[in-house]
């Protein structure tokens, strides 16, 4: 059913950020809410996900996707309501995944919307475990890092959407499974998930709370945050063990390199000394082969219970900036996500 509402309310870039984004970084606004042309819909946004990479996108650094520009409406995936439809195969109440960003309202074509059915798993998981972050960890795990029965995988932001899921499917494929996180919270919270070692990134001891917990090494590190987390685990890792790099945190608000020396030679000393294998990847390039696969398993994996999943819902488009410089520092528990209607 149309909504009688003619406005359409939005966040856009005003600046780019320098270090840690401020409020002076973002604009609100409101605009009349578009029409949909011919193969496309009208959608309402329901709920937005908030994500690292969005960051990287507010810089016009060179990276794998073109930066926003100025005046843009901030990027994220939606799950949206179909209001109109001018497009066959969607009709107004329909759910979808969507990309509207950071907007009560949208128009989308139609060919990227992936329908969601509310009644098989709740909407959000779109966002999380069944969506995007979801899918980096089964696929950067399982096709770069490819943990076998006994070996001992390492993740860090690991209460995160993405390094939860990265432990627990570990451990479903009969690894050992370590999860590094921030704060006493936290780490209780990997316990639970099941992860065979939970350390606090925080505690001043860590590369050796680290060697205790990998007396056998490190096999798999999947790498979400980088700086300190990374130096402890470099020493750890075994001969040939696979490192998938999908994310570095930890250095996405940096203003400049880090003082100290350089040791880009002792990394390449161990590349070589132990045969490892540094592969960075972005999640789309394994999802014409293996995203079938993923909802497969992954559906069936939390509706059995095998995987648990945490989310961390703010409430209101207003509230989304804060939301997400929040979630830079690690301020949520579980994949951030605002709702908006």
């Amino acid at each position: 059913m149309m909504s009688t509402t003619t406005v359409n309310h939005r966040i856009r870039l005003a600046a780019r950020p320098h270090g840690v984004p401020t409020p002076a970084d973002f604009q609100h606004d409101a605009v009349e809410v578009p029409s949909p042309g011919a193969g496309q819909v009208l959608l309402r946004t329901r709920y937005i996900s908030l994500d690292p990479y969005v960051r990287g996108r507010m810089s016009d650094a060179k990276s794998y996707a073109a930066p926003m520009e100025i005046g843009d409406v901030i990027v994220g995936a939606t799950v949206s309501e179909v209001v109109r439809s001018e497009a066959d195969g969607f009709t107004p109440g329909d759910v979808v995944l969507s990309y509207g960003g950071w907007q009560e309202y949208s128009v989308e074509s139609t060919g990227h919307l992936r329908h969601l059915d509310p009644e098989a798993a709740p909407v959000t998981t779109a966002l999380g475990v069944l969506g995007m972050p979801g899918f980096t960890a089964y696929a950067g795990l399982l096709a770069i890092g490819k943990p076998q029965p006994g070996e001992t995988v390492a993740v860090a932001a690991a209460t995160g959407p993405v390094g939860s899921a990265v432990g627990q499917i570990a451990r479903i494929h009969g690894a050992r499974a370590i999860g590094i996180a921030g704060g006493e919270r936290k780490v209780a919270q990997l316990r639970e998930l099941g992860f065979d070692a939970a350390l606090d990134h925080r505690a001043p001891d860590l590369p050796g709370r680290l060697a205790e917990a990998s007396p056998e090494g490190i096999d798999v590190y999947f790498e979400n945050v980088g700086g300190a987390v990374w130096d402890a685990v470099l020493p750890q890792l075994n001969e040939f063990a696979r490192v998938p790099v999908c994310g570095l945190a930890a250095n996405y608000n940096a203003t400049a390199l880090p003082e100290g020396p350089d040791r880009s030679g002792q990394l390449m000393g161990s590349v070589l000394a132990k045969s490892l294998t540094l592969r960075g990847f972005i999640q789309r390039e394994f999802a014409s082969t293996m995203f079938p696969d993923f909802l497969r398993d992954m559906t069936g994996w939390v509706t059995s219970g095998q995987v648990q999943y945490t989310e961390d819902i703010t409430q209101g488009l207003d509230s989304t900036p804060e939301a997400f410089v929040g979630m830079l520092r690690g301020a949520n528990f579980g994949k951030a996500i605002v709702q908006v209607s």
